[in-house]
């Protein structure tokens, strides 16, 4: 009797406990899911706001969009947006310059983390690269010497040599129409040589030469509208790296809902460019 005793007070305990256990998983938070994001995009922003530097690849000899001033400072229209887009994301802009040809490159091989370079969107980019929401929207025009009177419009540049940055939107359109592409660095590269007589033409953003221009007072040249729509650009970024989007498209509405974008598109063009 006293051994049947002990055999079912065991059995109670073992019970006692398999209860208790039991009440405890019940009581126990879900598991927290510890795996490390393989999402390359969630570790770049995050890898930004920790080291507090947004490095933004740029041309640097783009006025008015990016160029550097009297002083030797790199300023313009597309450094001033990229400065506001990195305080608002709280790191500073770190620019690293480097020539339009090479610059996708870059981006690529991770030497910055955006560009911020009047870069049109293009469906065949977007195959690559993902983009901010349009932050500027411009229109493409002819450029050649005020005594050129063969040229009228985008169809009369068949045969023509045109000063082209290469993969530019503006090498396609030249490519487009039939003119041949003469390579250069930049817009002052090409209209020095449309000055000196060894280009015919070159086909570039409308604000663009109408701020060289009224920087240069030039006279000596004439702008051509081309039949090309108004065209939209954005800042360019790896793809997989949906989260820096976002927040880089978040800095973009909220400087353009406080009056900060209007505040640096009248600085630089007298007008609100993002239409």
């Amino acid at each position: 009797m006293k051994k049947r005793t002990i055999v079912l007070s065991f059995l109670t305990i073992i019970a006692m406990i398999i209860t208790a256990c039991g009440q405890a998983d019940e009581n126990n938070e879900p598991a927290v899911d510890t795996e490390i994001p393989t999402n390359e995009q969630a570790d770049l922003l995050v890898s930004i706001q920790e080291s507090g530097v947004l490095k933004v690849g740029t041309e640097g000899t783009y006025p008015p969009f990016t160029f550097h001033d009297d002083s030797g400072q790199l300023t313009g229209f597309d450094v001033e947006i990229a400065r506001e887009i990195a305080a608002r994301l709280g790191v500073e802009a770190e620019f690293l310059e480097t020539q339009w040809d090479g610059i996708m490159a870059g981006l690529d091989a991770k030497r910055f983390d955006v560009i911020a370079n009047q870069v049109g969107i293009r469906a065949d980019r977007q195959e690559k690269y993902d983009f901010s929401i349009p932050y500027i929207t411009s229109s493409a025009v002819i450029v050649t010497k005020a005594d050129n009177d063969a040229v009228n419009s985008v169809e009369d540049i068949k045969g023509l040599t045109s000063a082209q940055s290469l993969t530019s939107n503006y090498e396609s359109i030249a490519l487009e129409y039939g003119a041949v592409i003469e390579p250069v660095e930049g817009f002052t590269q090409a209209i020095s040589l449309i000055q000196s007589n060894r280009v015919d033409i070159t086909i570039n953003d409308r604000l663009t030469v109408l701020d060289y221009i009224t920087q240069k007072g030039e006279e000596n040249i004439k702008v051509i509208p081309t039949i090309e729509e108004k065209s939209p650009s954005g800042i360019l970024i790896r793809k997989g790296n949906e989260t820096l989007v976002e927040a880089i498209n978040k800095a973009i509405e909220e400087m353009m809902e406080d009056g900060t974008y209007l505040e640096i598109s009248m600085k630089w063009f007298g007008e609100d460019v993002s239409k």
